[in-house]
């Protein structure tokens, strides 16, 4: 379950940041929307399940997490990463009125955004992350006599 939450919010991520990309483009063809969903943002999304899998496969690779002793951080570092990127994505996309506010000089945004990958990472760790239980080691207690 938590492969298949991730391989979809990387598509959402791929999804979003082609179609924010091209909405600033000169072609209306790109523009174009169906309830309010970007076309464009269908079509990739679509593309982006099938490959996503691929592209998390190799993002392991990168970043060596097989070979890592523990890899629960960089595990929860990816996670935030896509939960970041998927809201920030969803803002630029669907929600466009809500990027001129601004917090001490800084998008307000991305501030909420980072705040809220936090805890998601939190909540998402403590239901899907897989803890290995070492081993107890047994000791052997010398008789008094």
């Amino acid at each position: 379950m938590s492969k298949r939450i991730q391989n979809v919010l990387v598509a959402f991520i791929m999804a979003t940041s082609m179609t924010a990309l091209f909405q600033s483009s000169h072609f209306e063809w790109m523009k174009t929307s169906l309830f309010h969903i970007p076309v464009l943002f269908v079509v990739i999304f679509l593309l982006g399940i099938i490959m996503a899998e691929d592209v998390r496969n190799a993002f392991k690779k990168v970043l060596w997490f097989d070979k890592r002793k523990d890899p629960r951080p960089i595990w929860q570092v990816g996670v935030g990463m896509i939960f970041y990127f998927a809201q920030i994505g969803f803002v630029e996309v669907f929600m466009r009125s809500l990027m001129p506010y601004y917090l001490g000089g800084m998008p307000l945004y991305l501030v909420i955004s980072f705040l809220n990958a936090f805890l998601l990472t939190v909540i998402f760790e403590e239901i899907f992350y897989k803890k290995s239980q070492p081993s107890m080691e047994q000791y052997k207690f010398k008789k008094l006599k």
